[in-house]
């Protein structure tokens, strides 16, 4: 069995039905997804619904993004930003046009499923975006950290690359596991469009929001397959550009 993670998808069902089949996705493969399913291109809707068929069929984890906690406000009718809807929400709202108010309460009860984080059998940390707490992410006062936070990302980029856990100055943070994998901050802000290791940290958001691929990675081997870049497979849409 391997296990598979997922970069940030925001509404490309075409990229994701893509990179599975490049994967060669079998069912006794473990899917791990790192969030934002939606919000970008104009399938967000159809995303969800093909992830939750996905999820029963074979074993997934779906992990909470910052959109994905966004949408789920919305399908539960709360008030909006107005910066929400500037950066990948309307796509969103104009998905469930055809979606039934059945439809939309399995999704809402789909959406409270997802977790915001996973921690495996190695010691291995999924998320989003990252956790703040120098103990742990169990000691998180608030779980926005883990679908909001950049400032993990940003520590591990502006890291000298000779430190060592050993060091005094290596971030405590870092040393609680033996990987973390996230996703939500770009790899295309630092001009790369495949995924980017830094310490510990392997990021999979290589820019399918926007006009990089869609990436899946194989855990244990760091073999990753990607999709073509989302414009490419959605012409007449801007995505989050």
């Amino acid at each position: 069995m391997r296990t598979l993670v997922i970069g940030d998808i925001h509404g490309g069902l075409k990229a994701l039905e893509q990179v599975l089949a490049m994967a060669n996705v079998t069912i006794d493969d473990h899917l791990i997804f790192l969030g934002d399913y939606v919000d970008g291109w104009s399938d967000s809707a159809n995303v969800i619904a093909y992830l939750m068929a996905l999820s029963k069929r074979q074993k997934t984890t779906l992990i909470r993004g910052n959109h994905d906690d966004l949408v789920q406000q919305w399908l539960e009718g709360k008030e909006m930003s107005s910066k929400w809807l500037k950066h990948g929400g309307q796509s969103t709202i104009d998905s469930y046009k055809n979606f039934t108010q059945e439809d939309i309460e399995t999704h809402i009860a789909f959406y409270k499923t997802f977790k915001d984080y996973y921690i495996d059998s190695k010691n291995r940390m999924f998320c989003h975006a990252g956790f703040q707490n120098i103990n742990g992410p169990e000691h998180e006062w608030y779980n926005t950290a883990f679908f909001w936070d950049r400032t993990l990302w940003e520590m591990v980029c502006a890291m000298r690359e000779d430190l060592t856990p050993k060091d005094l100055l290596y971030p405590k943070r870092l040393t609680l596991f033996r990987e973390i994998f996230i996703g939500h901050t770009p790899t295309t802000r630092i001009d790369k469009t495949t995924p980017v290791n830094k310490a510990n940290v392997w990021n999979l958001d290589t820019g399918a929001a926007f006009k990089g691929p869609l990436t899946v990675m194989a855990v244990d081997t760091k073999e990753f397959w990607q999709s073509e870049p989302l414009p490419l497979l959605y012409p007449d849409e801007n995505g989050r550009n």
